[in-house]
This record gives structure tokens, C-alpha cells and sequence, in this order.
């Protein structure tokens, strides 16, 4: 096999190679851990760990494909945990009021960044780091320097409540079952527009996975406490992006945009409003990982979310979302968060140092970077 072939193998094949490493990750963790790595305990937590990164890679992975950055996405998402923090400690406001108004901020904040990107044509390079900056001295200032705590009960049960087990259970076979009718549709339609069809076992295949996956997923997590609220969200998450990015026009030219925006913009599509509510969308999701993160640390840090932006990006690059734009998917920066998350909570457990915790992701980084640069001509 030459060069030229274990490229294009990898190119087709790249979010299996992404499962193998997180296998191999986490034999290597639960190995030197005698097994502590995998305890459903650990897992729960890992899980709560990555679903704040993974809300934000969410957004992030649209902005990238657009062929966009932010990189105030660490310091907004402190901002808005802090304001969080501040209302419900401060102000005593009920937890819905307060919800929707963090909401409601990151969306306009979102906004205001896509409007300086698209409509005055400041780089969004340049934006994102304006905002890293100004963002994190807001968030200084709303907090006064200092924690905000403690956070009342009905904010906690955001970032620290699971699922009953029965819930847990229903959850699982509704997963499946959507994983078994997606499946048949994407046959049906096939078939309907005389397209060539897997053969039948491999979907059979790919379904029976699915729910060996789930299965695993819903059995470890009851074994503890149940499923974490915050897993849950990204998992609707997951199905809005996944649906709204595959199966809508507007997801669809999100991909235009980041593919040829000149192009896109002669066929008469507005690639400026396009922009704009992808960095709306990005404030929102920003403003929810501020919430689960206050929530889950019960108090408003004005440190939060610092080095956030380079987590969500890594984790879009690991995932197989192309710096170049055009091409990723949102399923891709979940898995992507999950290596990232998997390699900080096990090195946290072994007590590594932490500039090495930073060398090994700075290489990761780097590495995946290399892979999209070296894959990308590459037609599977």
C-alpha cells in the first residue's frame, strides 16, 4: 500500500481512527489507573467534564466550516456564567428569568461579533481577540475580582442533576430506535432516487454498534447516579446541529460560505446574514456552557472558561473539521472534546505536571492540524 492509498484510507475512515484512539486513550488511562479511569464514578465526571467543551465546540464547529474564528469564546463564556452567578446570588432572580436572560445576552453579544465580522469587515480573527480581551475585563469587573457563591439549589441542579434510571432506560431505546429509523429512511431515499444501496448487513452492522454503544452508555451511568443532566443537553444538542446542518438549507449554506464565499455570494445567497447568525448561535452556545459550568462548579469564577476557545478548537481540528472551512461536522467536535476531555482527566489522575497536560495537547493540536493539511487534496 503506497502513501497516496493510506491517505485516502484515513481520509474515509477518519472518524474510526478517532475511535481507536480514544480506545487505545483510555486502555492506556484505566491501565495505569488499575481500572480507576473507567469506573462509572470517573466516567460521570468525565463526561460533565466534556459536555461544557462540547456545547461550545457546537457552535465552534459552524463558525470554522464557515471559514471563521473566535477566540473569545473562553472569556464570553465566563462573562455570562458570571452574570449568571451575579444575578442569582446578587438579584435572587427565579432560575427561568435568569436562564433567559444569560440566553438572551450571549445571543446579542454573538450577534454583535458576527455584525463586526460580516457587516464591517473587521477579520474575525481580530474581533475574537478583542473579545478574549475586553470580555474577560467585563467579567473582572461584574464579579469584582472575587468568586461569586454560593449559587442556589434550583441553579445547581443545572450542572449537578442526573437522570432517574428508568429515564435513563427510555433515553436509551429512544436513541436507538431513532438510530434504527434514520437508518431506513436513508435506504428508502436512496432506493427512491436509484442510488446505490450499502449492503444490507453493513447498516445491520452499524445499527446493532449503535446499540451496543448505548447500552454500555445507559449501564454505566446508572450503575452511579444516572445520566448527567449536561450529557443530556449536548445529546439534544447533537440531534438539533447534526438535523439542522444536514437537513436544512440554512445548514447547507453554511457549508457554501466556507467551501467558495464568493461563489456563494454570486448565486445570490446573503453571506453576510449567514455569518451573523452563526456567531448569534456561537454566543448562545457560550451562554449555555456558562450556565452548566456555574452550575457545576456552583459559583461564578471570574477565572472560568480560560483557555476555553483553545479547547474548542482543538477539539473541532481533532474531530476532522478543516481549518480551511467547508468541511466537518458537529459530531466530529463532540468526539473531538471527548479526546480532549479523556486526556485531561487522565493525566489529572496520574498526577502529571501540568505544562506537561499542556505540551501533549499543544502536540495533539498540531498533529490533527497536520492530518487535515496532509488528507485535504486527497478525493476518498
Amino acid at each position: 500500500m503506497n502513501h497516496f492509498q493510506i491517505k485516502k484510507l484515513f481520509t474515509q475512515y477518519k472518524m474510526l481512527a478517532l475511535l481507536i484512539a480514544i480506545f487505545l486513550i483510555w486502555s492506556f488511562f484505566s491501565w495505569k489507573t488499575d481500572g480507576g479511569f473507567i469506573s462509572p464514578r470517573n466516567l460521570s465526571n468525565l463526561m460533565r467534564q466534556m459536555a461544557i467543551t462540547g456545547i461550545v465546540a457546537c457552535g465552534m464547529a459552524l463558525v470554522i466550516i464557515a471559514g471563521e474564528i473566535d477566540l473569545s469564546v473562553g472569556s464570553l463564556l465566563g462573562l455570562l456564567g458570571g452574570i449568571a452567578a451575579v444575578l442569582d446570588v446578587t438579584h435572587h432572580l427565579p432560575l427561568p428569568i435568569n436562564v433567559l436572560l444569560v440566553l438572551c445576552f450571549g445571543l446579542l453579544i454573538g450577534l454583535f461579533n458576527g455584525y463586526l465580522t460580516a457587516y464591517m469587515k473587521i477579520p474575525s480573527f481580530i474581533v475574537g481577540l478583542g473579545g478574549m480581551l475586553a470580555y474577560r475585563g467585563i467579567v473582572l469587573g461584574v464579579t469584582g475580582g472575587i468568586t461569586v457563591s454560593p449559587v442556589s439549589d434550583n441553579m445547581v441542579y443545572l450542572g449537578q442533576a442526573y437522570l432517574s434510571a428508568s429515564m435513563g432506560i427510555l433515553l436509551g431505546l429512544a436513541l436507538f430506535g431513532l438510530a434504527v429509523l434514520l437508518t431506513w429512511q436513508q435506504r428508502r431515499n436512496r432506493a427512491r432516487h436509484a442510488l446505490e444501496l450499502a449492503p444490507l448487513w453493513r447498516d445491520g452492522f452499524k445499527v446493532a454498534a449503535i446499540g451496543a454503544v448505548l447500552l454500555a452508555f445507559v449501564v454505566t451511568f446508572n450503575s452511579y447516579e444516572g445520566i448527567p443532566l449536561p450529557v443530556l443537553l449536548l445529546i439534544v444538542l447533537l440531534g438539533i446541529f447534526s438535523y439542522m446542518t444536514t437537513q436544512t438549507v440554512f445548514g447547507r449554506r453554511i457549508y457554501a460560505v466556507g467551501s467558495n464565499m464568493e461563489a456563494t455570494r454570486l448565486s445570490g445567497i446573503n453571506v453576510q446574514a449567514i455569518k451573523l447568525w452563526i456567531f448569534g448561535i456561537m454566543g448562545l452556545m457560550c451562554a449555555l456552557a456558562g450556565l452548566i459550568n456555574t452550575a457545576r462548579l456552583a459559583a461564578g469564577s471570574p477565572s472560568a472558561g480560560t483557555s476555553g476557545e483553545l479547547d474548542a478548537i482543538a477539539a473541532c481540528f481533532i474531530g476532522g473539521t478543516s481549518m480551511r472551512g467547508g468541511s466537518g461536522t458537529v459530531y466530529g467536535a463532540l468526539i473531538g472534546a471527548l479526546v480532549m476531555a479523556s486526556l485531561d482527566n487522565g493525566m489529572s489522575m496520574l498526577d502529571v505536571d501540568t505544562y506537561w497536560q499542556m505540551i501533549v495537547k499543544g502536540c495533539i493540536l498540531t498533529l490533527a492540524v497536520w492530518v487535515d493539511v496532509s488528507t485535504r487534496s486527497v478525493k476518498p
